[in-house]
């Protein structure tokens, strides 16, 4: 079949590839857009939209308890209908993407439904069509859930965050299989509305890739929430009896109607015809470098890449491969080389990525952990905070901290930790101390308004030292 010539192909149209797509067509590139699932990806659907107006809604019932405390007296009711109605009818349309497909189209691209598939330097069928692309190809295929090999599990009807956010009608009990940010942030909600939910995890704690501060905080409200967490527990085999489900592990037994496993995600890069360009497909995500390039005209952006599964991740490196293509395609339309006065290509710097997990309390964190930095052979200089020793931690009897690691050679934060209310707005400041190399100096010379959450930052400062 002789193929069709255009200017880009974009593989997967999830933040990332949507957004490079969506660019680069309003540039007035001639753009193919394939995507075989929903345009947009997780995030709309199955991620951080309808999850977060779970969350939005468990926390108000969690307010409304806590009325006692402070104004009086009050009944709840939890009722998951409302929810499950507004993630239908706001946020994904009942997991349908007209609008995002029109959105693109309106931008000049031109939108197949298909699995792409490279075929060769350059080129991509996608169903019984085959394109040429002229300046380049971008890899968006994001990840997929994985479940871990435990017997029996793989013939059980489990759920995977896509039913989690789906349910109409919730279980009485709850299973959940791992204790990262999404599985902690669907716990809560649930156990909220009513559900008894049991939290196993293979480490020796939640939440393992953040401060272990930060985990004792979670893991006591969720405990407080009522939830039964067991730490250090290797799974061995897992049964359904058509009514529940049995997970067995050193020698325990845990039990629940329905069981959610969120162990992890991973790449599908067998499906992509990577070995047609010289690329291995046996790896855990494609390699790339700091402008997103896999090889000579392709170019990887998301999950995909392995530097981070968050939704800003993916837009933060759509920017550099959008602008990277535009220069590739100013150099070839006008026959010059790379210009040094010219267009300056942004390259991609993840020091201070920024991640929250939207438990209640939120924890934001920011770069390094000190447990990393000290790896990284860094001069380690740390100070903390708890929230409920500051003004406004107190007046809201919050639980929290702040938690600062400095490399005391340059005199410079290197990583950050915001737990509390808003632990994610927080983070803020500290997100452009990290990025920006702020010297410690000057954030001890800074105002900090009075009597707020961010206060607590000035504090954690005195305890650098």
């Amino acid at each position: 079949m002789e193929p069709e010539l255009v200017d880009v192909v974009v593989v997967g149209l999830g933040v990332g590839g949507e957004e490079v797509a969506g660019r680069l067509a309003e540039a007035g590139l001639s753009v193919v857009g394939i995507e075989r699932d929903l345009v947009g990806g997780e995030c709309p659907y199955w991620g951080c939209v309808p999850s977060k107006m779970m969350i939005r809604a468990a926390n108000t019932l969690a307010e409304a308890h806590r009325v006692h405390e402070f104004a009086g007296s009050t009944r709840v009711s939890p009722d998951w209908a409302p929810v499950a109605e507004r993630i239908r009818a706001e946020a994904t349309d009942n997991w349908d993407d007209r609008v995002a497909v029109e959105r693109f189209s309106n931008q000049g691209g031109r939108f197949i439904r298909g699995s792409g598939r490279l075929e060769g330097p350059g080129r991509v069928r996608v169903n019984d069509q085959v394109f040429q692309a002229r300046h380049g190809i971008v890899l968006s295929t994001g990840t997929r859930p994985s479940a871990p090999p435990i017997d029996g599990l793989a013939e059980t009807p489990y759920w995977t965050n896509h039913q989690a956010i789906e349910v109409a009608r919730l279980p009485e009990s709850l299973l959940v299989l791992g204790g990262g940010a999404i599985g902690l942030e669907l716990t809560q909600v649930f156990a909220r509305f009513g559900v008894q939910v049991t939290v196993v995890e293979a480490l020796d704690r939640v939440l393992a890739t953040e401060e272990p501060e930060s985990s004792e905080v979670v893991t006591a409200a969720l405990r407080a929430d009522g939830v039964n967490i067991h730490t250090g527990v290797l799974a061995d085999r897992v049964d359904h009896d058509g009514q529940k489900f049995t997970l067995r592990a050193n020698d325990a037994r845990y039990t629940a109607e329905q069981l959610l496993v969120v162990t992890g995600r991973q790449a599908h890069l067998d499906e992509l015809g990577l070995d047609t360009v010289g690329i291995r497909a046996d790896q855990r995500f494609l390699p790339v470098d700091d402008r997103l390039r896999v090889t000579d005209g392709i170019w990887a952006v998301g999950d995909v890449t392995g530097a981070g599964a968050f939704t800003h991740v993916a837009t933060y490196q759509a920017g550099i491969v959008v602008a990277d293509l535009l220069d590739r395609v100013r150099r070839s339309d006008t026959g010059a080389g790379a210009d040094p006065n010219g267009t300056v290509v942004p390259r991609a710097d993840y020091q201070a990525l920024p991640r929250v997990t939207f438990t209640d309390p939120e924890v934001g964190a920011v770069g390094l952990t000190e447990s990393q930095a000290r790896q990284r052979g860094i001069n380690v200089q740390v100070g903390s905070v708890s929230l409920g020793s500051s003004a406004r931690g107190w007046i809201h009897r919050a639980d929290g901290l702040i938690k600062l690691v400095a490399d005391a050679d340059r005199g410079v934060l290197v990583g950050g930790t915001s737990v509390g209310p808003a632990g994610g707005e927080v983070l803020s400041g500290l997100a452009v101390a990290v990025h920006a190399a702020v010297p410690l100096a000057e954030l001890r010379s800074m105002i900090y308004a009075y009597p707020t959450f961010y206060r607590a930052i000035s504090d954690a400062l005195r305890d650098l030292g």
